[in-house]
């Protein structure tokens, strides 16, 4: 089946009672029984509700994965993965990657005695001498939020697997119409669905798919135990977005390139970083594993000046200057001080990420109207 005719079908089936051709909103938090625990496959909304099981459906059959559970964000999803582990075992992690990830890492699973190492996921070997004897997760990010690296995920997967470590793919900035990371071996993928899948800007919400039924079952307990699920409203308004994934995040990687070329060639800009440039470090990996580069393109002006690149973002008209990424619209950021604020200035600078980098989601405006609107904002 087509990736654009799963958007619309997979996993999902008219409504039983009324036929309803979208899946209706299923606004109630409990279900009644035949007799005590004979029910219909609900019992409390909690644990499951019918608009929540067919976005996870919908969400499985993009990423060729067995099951998905849905979760009220993307750090909820994180959180219900990290759980899995306990104290003592060790994560390796990229060192650029979103900044709530490290949060939630740094902040709230530290204390308890789960142990992190941020590495560069670009080279390997890297990775191979971060690795111990306790290392159970390798937390893969590729795009990586902000600077666009590309991680071989082939690469690091058949390493986790060989170490039997678990590998988790955060999959949100390619989308599984671009990367499907199930496909090259890794065990779990993640997604922020308030980005791409969502597209609206008008959501929050997080998923994680699967093939393993170890890992499904503890992400279902989380579930069912600390109760961070989207409400069905949510899961209504993700469902509508999903249907039109494809083409959205066709006409928005289109814009990406245009503008990437176009700030590749400004005398004003200094380093850009788009999977898709053939001057990207990592450009071949990308063409490899993506069917596409996606559609967010970061940038430093030449001048490297913080004042100057906030100057930039405030002069935009058709860009936004918000947080977030993979609606419709066009937005500005300034990670160092939104996105990735969490993150100390020397363990950003470290990254390269410097406090002058601008980043660019792109949406499905017209792209001469986008490149006008950053030319004037020069």
């Amino acid at each position: 089946m087509k990736f654009n005719t799963k958007t619309i079908h997979a996993g999902q089936k008219m409504e039983e009672t009324s036929g309803a051709v979208m899946p209706p909103i299923f606004q109630t938090s409990t279900y009644a029984q035949e007799a005590p625990g004979v029910h219909k496959g609900y019992d409390y909304a909690r644990v499951s509700n019918p608009t929540r099981t067919a976005l996870e459906k919908l969400i499985a059959g993009l990423e060729n994965a067995d099951e998905c559970a849905c979760f009220a964000s993307g750090c909820a999803a994180m959180d219900a993965v990290l759980k899995m582990f306990r104290p003592g075992d060790h994560v390796i992690a990229s060192n650029d990657l979103y900044g709530g990830s490290y949060r939630l890492f740094t902040k709230v699973f530290e204390p308890f005695g789960i142990e992190f190492s941020f590495v560069d996921m670009t080279d390997l070997a890297n990775v191979k001498e971060a690795a111990t004897e306790n290392t159970s997760l390798l937390w893969i990010e590729t795009p990586t939020n902000p600077l666009l690296r590309v991680v071989d995920i082939k690469a690091l997967t058949d390493f986790a697997d060989n170490q039997n470590m678990l590998s988790v793919v955060d999959n949100t900035f390619a989308s599984p119409y671009l990367q499907r990371p199930l496909d090259l071996g890794a065990d779990a993928v993640l997604h922020s669905t308030t980005k791409y899948l969502g597209g609206h800007s008008d959501i929050i919400g997080g998923a994680v798919a699967t093939s393993d039924e170890e890992i499904m079952e503890q992400l279902r307990f989380q579930i069912k135990t600390t109760g961070a699920v989207p409400g069905p409203m949510d899961c209504y308004l993700t469902l509508r977005g999903i249907k039109t994934l494809s083409v959205r995040m066709q006409q928005a990687t289109d814009n990406a390139k245009q503008i990437a070329e176009f700030l590749d060639n400004h005398p004003k800009v200094g380093r850009v970083s788009y999977p898709g440039l053939e001057s990207h470090g990592q450009h071949e990996i990308a063409k490899k594993q993506m069917d596409d580069f996606g559609a967010m393109v970061s940038f430093s002006l030449k001048d490297d000046a913080q004042e100057r690149a906030k100057e930039f973002m405030s002069q935009t008209e058709v860009f936004t200057l918000a947080e977030s990424l993979g609606g419709v619209e066009s937005l500005v950021n300034h990670p160092a001080s939104m996105t990735h604020g969490s993150i100390p200035k020397k363990v950003r600078e470290a990254a390269g990420l410097k406090d002058s980098l601008i980043r660019l989601s792109v949406g499905i405006e017209g792209a001469d109207d986008l490149i006008q609107d950053l030319d004037q904002a020069f």
